[in-house]
């Protein structure tokens, strides 16, 4: 269990990174994953990762992606 939070805390910054170099800090700045070029493992925790009350990245309705600063 300690492993995956490990690495579920490495994709989250590492998302977060991109996103921050991308400017997507507001939800009229976000990106598409595309625009971001998330890999495959991150796109396969953006639901998890972007989906909580509480999260610092956060997803639109139309599934682009900004982070909250």
């Amino acid at each position: 269990m300690e492993r995956n939070t490990g690495i579920l805390f490495g994709l989250e910054e590492t998302i977060r990174t991109k996103l921050i170099a991308m400017g997507a800090t507001s939800k009229a700045k976000a990106v598409t994953s595309q625009e971001a070029h998330f890999t495959m493992q991150e796109l396969n925790w953006m639901d998890y990762i972007a989906g909580g009350m509480f999260a610092k990245i956060k997803k639109t309705r139309n599934r682009r992606f900004y982070v909250l600063i």
